[in-house]
């Protein structure tokens, strides 16, 4: 597995950004303060985030499509825009 993901990497190499991480615990925030929750409800839990460059959001998802995590049977990879100035 090792393997393959670094290989997907190398050929992504321009695209990858931020190789991100998995995510940790957390807080809600609020004018009042900052709890440790009631977090949103969600019917799958966010493993980790990374963000790449692609020209547009095909290229994007082409990214993510080939990404070795997405072949197993049930995952599946969440592409978003990031806007910026």
């Amino acid at each position: 597995m090792y393997a393959v993901f670094n290989a997907w990497k190398d050929k992504f190499r321009q695209n990858i950004v931020d190789m991100g991480g998995r995510l940790g615990g957390g807080k809600v925030v609020t004018s009042e303060g900052a709890t440790d929750g009631p977090f949103v409800e969600a019917k799958e839990v966010v493993g980790g985030f990374m963000i790449i460059s692609a020209a547009s959001l095909e290229e994007a998802m082409q990214v993510a499509r080939e990404c070795p995590g997405v072949v197993m049977p049930g995952s599946s990879v969440e592409v978003k825009e990031i806007h910026t100035p």
